[in-house]
């Protein structure tokens, strides 16, 4: 393919991309496959000879198609959303083009320093302490992750680097070995599978606090499980606070949780990755007080704020702790400028090597939709999800099981779990809608979170009634 041809079928795939998405509510949002459907429509080894993009194109419908969720269909309710919009695609098409491998700044300068300034810009649009942001004297700043589970693992990898060596300046006889057995780490007992993921790479003992009845983790629980871990010996070095849970959108007290970490000389980690986003509208920020107590912070904007995946914004407050956990030199990625103090290099705040001009997709995103356009969207979600809380209430066969804080509603037919697992099988087997379940106490429970660029209420009010209709069957049949 040449830079003609290119021009060509780029324009016919950007058609391409841009009927998908505009038909995407005709099709089913849950695919109607069965494992392993995909390798029989495929040849057993690559082929010898080039084949045209027509084939390949029309193999697209033929055989991707079929077996794909479709994330941004505006009847698909399950998970959280993922972000999508028409200028970050285009910023990811020039991030392909350029194709610089971003380590160092000498590996594309403009690569690292957009980054850099992009973290800022995010950071002031969440009003995050001054700490936080890469000012020509802070000591912090900001880089983008992968995921919100890379940035839990580089937090935790961090505080554990940053307490052997405290400990081992003080008590030179103590082995590495010896402090590591010890280390305990603690988050909320509603914290995503990723934070206990991240304990078992690290390591380290991980030990889940009990939230209260607002599924929150307070100061008390935690001070009784540092007051019997600190007898039996251990040592208490890390908590991930979650702010959004992905249960049931709760929010740890950082209040609370905030002051006893740094009187413990415990590395705070706030895990907001959903619920991040809604802190840039002035009425969601108070959901963040206490972020001035933590030693990092990370959300995903490819969440909610319209920069497609891969986008994991992470702040700490001390660079160096990062660094000092992850920095080698080998003499092929050193440059004349790495110690200037003027740039970093972000090779040395991850766990990868390699890293793509991600910083482009924001970019592109906040200077088209500005600040008021993004805030405009997440208001708009919320607006739908308490528009469907209000439909559940009036159904007195249904109950609201939390608050509705943001984007998503727990809810469930009253009655057993049997009979909410039916429910929502049914929903799914369906597919005109997509939900998927979260365990609350002993309580099965159905999320339904507001998640497609696309939706409207019209959306929301189609599913209310599907939902009800199938729990009308459900509910004849457990009645025979």
């Amino acid at each position: 393919m040449d830079a003609s041809e290119f021009r060509r079928r780029g324009k016919e795939m950007v058609d391409y991309v841009a009927n998908y998405l505009e038909g995407i509510e005709s099709r089913l949002v849950y695919p109607d496959v069965e494992p392993g459907y995909l390798r029989p429509l495929l040849p057993s080894s690559a082929p010898e000879e080039p084949e045209t993009f027509e084939d390949i194109i029309g193999d697209i419908e033929r055989i991707i198609m079929p077996g794909v969720t479709h994330w941004h269909s505006p009847y698909f309710f399950a998970y959280f959303p993922t972000a999508s919009s028409y200028p970050a695609m285009l910023a990811d098409m020039l991030c392909g083009a350029i194709g610089c491998i971003g380590f160092s700044w000498a590996a594309s300068p403009a690569c690292t320093e957009l980054e850099t300034v992009m973290l800022d810009w995010l950071g002031k649009m969440l009003r995050l302490p001054d700490a936080f942001l890469a000012g020509d004297a802070s000591l912090g700043g900001g880089v983008i992750q992968g995921s919100a589970s890379e940035a839990t693992l580089v937090a935790l990898l961090a505080a554990r680097t940053k307490v052997t060596r405290r400990l081992q300046a003080a008590f030179p006889e103590l082995t590495q070995a010896a402090i590591m057995e010890k280390l305990v780490a603690y988050s909320s007992d509603q914290a995503h599978s990723s934070v206990e993921r991240a304990g078992l790479i690290g390591g380290v003992k991980l030990k889940p606090i009990p939230s209260d009845s607002n599924f929150s983790m307070r100061a008390a629980a935690l001070q009784e499980a540092l007051q019997r871990d600190k007898a039996a010996g251990l040592i208490p070095f890390f908590v991930v606070a979650t702010l959004g849970t992905t249960n049931c959108c709760s929010f740890d007290n950082l209040l609370e949780v905030g002051p006893i970490c740094n009187e413990e000389d415990m590395w705070l980690h706030i895990d907001a990755a959903y619920a991040g986003s809604a802190f840039i509208c002035p009425e969601f920020r108070h959901l963040l007080d206490g972020v001035e107590f933590a030693d990092s912070f990370n959300f995903n904007p490819h969440k909610w704020l319209l920069v497609n995946f891969d986008c994991s914004a992470m702040w700490v407050k001390q660079r160096k702790d990062l660094i000092g956990a992850f920095k080698l030199d080998p003499v092929y990625l050193k440059h004349g400028h790495q110690d200037s103090g003027l740039i970093t290099d972000y090779r040395h705040w991850q766990i990868p090597l390699g890293r793509r001009f991600r910083s482009l997709k924001m970019w592109f995103v906040f200077r088209m939709y500005g600040v008021k356009g993004l805030q405009a969207y997440i208001r708009k979600h919320v607006q739908l999800a308490h528009e469907f809380e209000s439909l559940v209430r009036q159904d007195p066969r249904f109950e609201i099981c939390m608050d509705v804080t943001l984007g998503l509603v727990c809810f469930r037919l009253k009655g057993s779990n049997q009979l909410n697992e039916t429910l929502l099988k049914r929903i799914n087997s369906a597919r005109k809608i997509h939900l998927v379940p979260c365990h609350l106490r002993d309580k099965f429970v159905l999320r339904f979170a507001i998640c497609s660029r696309e939706v409207e209420s019209a959306h929301v009010q189609r599913a209310w009634q599907h939902i009800r209709e199938l729990a009308d069957e459900v509910l004849s049949l457990d009645r025979a």
